[in-house]
């Protein structure tokens, strides 16, 4: 008897890999399924697609760094930095969320990221409304900024936390 959960699991680590090393496009379910040790077909029982696959891959790391980096905006700094952390740990999420846009188009928004950056964008909106975050930039642009310092710090050469830390604290300073 098969142990589905394990089978799914065993797939998305490989797809991890495949998606992240080639994109959606060049991603193979042979070599997905053999590192794996599994059945090509379990990919399409299990996801209906190579896309169902990347699909629900994303989410689940999408997911993940929603639940391990909650915004703080009284310390965007901290915040900034914790990003910053969860690239460097997992940084096969940049890559994928790069080939979805690259392949799905910028305005193809997984539901799971939009929705958490809706949530961000009203807290930081609250805190700039309680005085507690400068209000010079839009809570939107405010958010895309200290994102962007994240990843920008991650993808250059020598990039610390402590960089992206200093650099968001002289973004906010009034």
């Amino acid at each position: 008897m098969r142990d589905k959960e394990a089978t799914k699991a065993k797939l998305l680590e490989a797809a991890a890999d495949e998606f992240a090393e080639y994109g959606i496009a060049g991603a193979r379910v042979d070599r997905i399924a053999a590192k794996a040790g599994c059945n090509k077909a379990m990919i399409y029982a299990y996801f209906g697609s190579k896309e169902g696959l990347f699909d629900e891959l994303l989410k689940i790391h999408i997911d993940r760094m929603i639940a391990s980096t909650p915004i703080t905006p009284e310390d965007l700094p901290g915040y900034a930095g914790r990003l910053f952390d969860a690239y460097v740990e997992e940084p096969r999420l940049l890559r994928l969320a790069a080939y979805h846009r690259l392949e799905n188009g910028f305005d193809d928004v997984p539901q799971a990221e939009a929705e958490a950056y809706r949530h961000k964008v009203e807290a930081l909106a609250q805190a700039q409304a309680e005085g507690k975050v400068s209000a010079d930039f839009d809570a939107s642009d405010l958010l895309d900024l200290v994102v962007h310092m994240s990843i920008l710090a991650f993808s250059t050469p020598n990039a610390t936390r402590e960089l992206v830390e200093r650099s968001v604290r002289r973004l906010i300073a009034e």
